[in-house]
């Protein structure tokens, strides 16, 4: 017999060592005596942070599908690397294309690696279809330098939103920082004029932005990074978000938030394909409140660059800049705080 238990609040569901039901609040009526008759076996698995308890002998879950088009690394985490474990452990199934695969990221002294074409990536995309298996329910992007590539990504996503027009596009933009550009020239009116019109959720690093992206399309916009000065001082970031949310009245309703990010002195690679990953599934989980979501992002943002830190400054030694490798991302040691993030940031609500 198959049972599925769903606990309709924002409490969870634990196992102690002897597998035993306990919990203090079931908000959806459900009584802990009943739960166990319902289920009379011993339960494999509670996944914590959802809504929901998993048992992995008896119940089949509704998969959330990401498509995921970014780089590769074989060491350290960047790309793909950073953005298919952090959902993983949220519950998301993550089919990777990696648009190109690198011994390392390309700030180490050296690295060696391919680059996946436009028609190769094609290819790869033809053989999911041949066996209708693409259906998704979010495609996520990440860094790209070249056109007919990038291209291919928006015809891609146009495909899968025929198919799926609940299909969630999240596009992280990276195309330049501080007064420089990391991408050709020629890439920007394919991003202007393609891509961010087919975008949902979008995450740029530039406040200015903001407005003029909510009209070429997407609904979520997420300022990573600002110039605008801190209330808090010149060693905090300003980051902004806006949100427009469809109305039952057919009328949009907009939410738009502001962050104050603690400056962190090194250079980090991966962090941006982890921010756009944990907004994905933050906003999934809470679809229209970006308030929530984004304190639940940039908190997980927060745990994985201070462990991450910590332990480069333990590795270096005193009084030496860390590396390129002792600044990888600690990942797997934060797999508890990117499933249930204690809140370290809070977002305030901006009324215009």
């Amino acid at each position: 017999m198959s049972v599925s238990v769903w606990v309709l609040c924002p409490s969870v569901l634990w196992l102690d060592s002897d597998f035993t039901l306990t919990e203090n609040t079931l908000d959806c009526g459900l009584g802990i005596a009943a739960l166990r008759a319902a289920l009379n076996t011993k339960p494999a698995f509670v996944l914590r942070g959802l809504c929901s308890v998993f048992y992995s002998n008896f119940m089949h879950e509704m998969e959330c599908r990401v498509l995921s088009i970014q780089s590769h690394v074989v060491r350290g985490y960047v790309g793909n690397k950073s953005a298919s474990f952090p959902l993983q452990v949220l519950g998301f199934e993550v089919d990777s294309i990696n648009s190109v695969q690198f011994s390392n990221h390309t700030g180490y002294s050296h690295w060696k690696g391919q680059v996946l074409t436009a028609d190769e990536l094609h290819v790869l995309y033809e053989g999911i279809k041949l066996n209708n298996v693409h259906h998704y329910d979010y495609v996520l992007t990440g860094y790209t330098r070249d056109t007919s590539f990038l291209e291919m990504v928006v015809d891609i996503v146009q495909e899968l939103k025929r198919a799926n027009p609940n299909l969630v596009y999240v596009c992280d933009p990276v195309l330049g920082d501080h007064g420089s550009m990391y991408v050709p020239e020629n890439l920007h009116p394919v991003y202007k004029n393609k891509v961010v019109p087919v975008a949902d959720i979008i995450t740029p690093n530039q406040f200015e932005v903001m407005d003029l992206l909510h009209k070429m399309g997407p609904d979520t916009v997420v300022i990573t990074s600002s110039d605008l000065p801190s209330r808090l001082g010149d060693r905090f970031l300003v980051s902004l978000g806006s949100q427009r949310t469809l109305m039952p009245d057919g009328t949009k309703s907009t939410q738009r938030v502001r962050m104050e990010i603690p400056k962190v002195d090194a250079v980090f690679v991966g962090t941006g394909d982890l921010f756009a990953a944990m907004l994905l599934a933050w906003t999934h989980h809470y679809p229209n409140d970006l308030k929530t979501a984004c304190e639940k992002t940039f908190s997980v943002m927060h745990h994985v660059i201070k462990r991450t830190i910590s332990y480069a400054h333990e590795l270096a030694g005193p009084g030496r800049k860390p590396s390129p490798p002792q600044l990888e991302l600690r990942m797997v040691q934060s797999k508890a705080d990117i499933e249930d993030p204690a809140i370290v940031m809070e977002a305030t609500v901006l009324t215009l």
